[in-house]
């Protein structure tokens, strides 16, 4: 089995918290994520959106495209439009050989609202799921058509949270419909963590490495405190840090045959966690837990 490691620029510049490293540069991120180990980045709000200028920043520092994000609004808008909203990002994606595009449904989203409680986010209903999922299946067709497979983010504050969200939502798409693995967000969300990897094991294409402080967890006030300020309180770390068995973890996904990237991504407050520091961090502890799971470890 192979896997790649890459990670994402959020641990230096977070863009829904401008504060949280607003003025440090692409190239600190770059050269640093290099520095690291890492084979490759996803892109984030100062990466360049045209395929000449982004292969140009990535092979200055050896880098590949792990992916990226994509604000997708499916649950609400025309399919059409979301399909032309799109083209450019997967355009780019595929010129730059990304393994799929990250997609998170912001329609109604919390995450990026500092007043909105945690547990005031939107939620659907089963018959919700089963229209959803229609055209969701209908979207991730097209960017699999495009050459760039979808890969559905579970995240914390949208329509699409817990575990029980994943199940209704996996059980209401079709095959285009692919999984990014968060254990940081299921373990927020209550989640089971091992328990999902095996039941949808088969449409996992992509996974984000993200630990999570459990006293941080414990002490929020969801009824009054939102995502960002469990950002800023240091709910999310880097493997190796945290409370969850990334050993347990990656083994898991080996026993179901997983191969490809495994990304570390873990917003925090980058004075409190120097991201160079915490990057090396996070690197170590999931080389050693592919290791020990049988994982040969791509190189540059």
């Amino acid at each position: 089995m192979k896997a790649k490691l890459g990670i994402a620029p959020i641990a230096w510049s977070n863009d829904d918290l401008p504060e949280l490293g607003g003025d440090t540069p692409l190239e600190t991120c770059l050269s640093e994520a290099r520095e690291a180990g890492f084979l490759g980045v996803e892109t984030g709000g100062k990466f360049p959106t045209t395929t000449p200028e982004l292969r140009t920043a990535l092979g200055v520092h050896g880098l590949r495209l792990a992916s990226g994000w994509y604000s997708g609004t499916v649950l609400d808008s025309e399919l059409e439009a979301e399909k032309e909203q799109a083209i450019a990002q997967l355009t780019l994606f595929r010129d730059l050989n990304a393994p799929c595009i990250v997609y998170g449904e912001t329609a109604g989203t919390i995450q990026n609202v500092r007043g909105a409680a945690l547990n005031s986010r939107r939620t659907l209903a089963e018959d919700d799921f089963k229209d959803y999922g229609r055209k969701l299946t209908a979207f991730a067709e097209f960017c699999a058509e495009q050459g760039v497979p979808l890969a559905f983010h579970h995240h914390m504050g949208t329509a699409v949270e817990t575990e029980r969200d994943l199940d209704l939502l996996m059980a209401h798409t079709g095959a285009a419909v692919r999984l990014l693995f968060d254990a940081g967000h299921m373990a927020f969300a209550g989640g089971e963590v091992l328990r999902v990897i095996e039941k949808h094991a088969a449409r996992i294409i992509h996974v984000h490495a993200k630990d999570v402080r459990g006293d941080v967890l414990n002490s929020l006030a969801r009824d009054r405190e939102s995502f960002l300020d469990a950002v800023l309180k240091g709910a999310f770390t880097v493997p190796g840090d945290g409370g969850l068995n990334f050993n347990d973890i990656v083994q898991r996904l080996a026993d179901n045959g997983y191969e490809g990237w495994f990304v570390v991504e873990a917003e925090q407050d980058p004075v409190k966690a120097p991201p160079l520091e915490y990057a090396k961090i996070g690197h170590r502890a999931l080389t050693t837990a592919l290791l020990s799971a049988g994982y040969e470890i791509e190189e540059a």
